[in-house]
């Protein structure tokens, strides 16, 4: 198991930036793969940005070339770089880790951080 909580989230204007972390509670260098998610109001959660073990990166269309995820071995963090942010982000982002390899509905996950875009 592992423990994810993440921080960073909050209100920006649109066209702004954050930066999303999460905190393991171990090692994350043997993790299979961690990501991003995310899940508006009325809607699923969705991905948002992945990263294998290996350290390829995989992002949803909507935020090719905005978005950047990142991780910290050494300090166990994954981040999520977010820039150019439009309303249409908002959302609760949630953090998982894939330690078992079945994928992220078998891992873990965070409380979740809320971003909000104004207009």
């Amino acid at each position: 198991q592992v423990q994810l909580v993440e921080s960073g989230g909050g209100l920006v204007q649109a066209g702004g930036s954050l930066r999303l972390s999460c905190a393991a509670s171990r090692s994350i260098f043997s993790i299979n793969a961690m990501g991003w998610y995310r899940q508006a109001p009325g809607k699923q959660r969705d991905m948002v940005a992945t990263i294998t073990r290996g350290g390829s990166t995989n992002y949803a269309d909507s935020v090719k070339g905005r978005f950047t995820i990142s991780r910290d071995i050494a300090d166990n963090t994954l981040y999520l770089r977010m820039n150019s942010l439009k309303p249409e982000d908002t959302a609760v982002y949630y953090c998982n880790a894939d330690f078992r390899g079945l994928g992220a509905d078998f891992g873990s996950w965070g409380q979740g951080t809320q971003v909000t875009v104004s207009s």
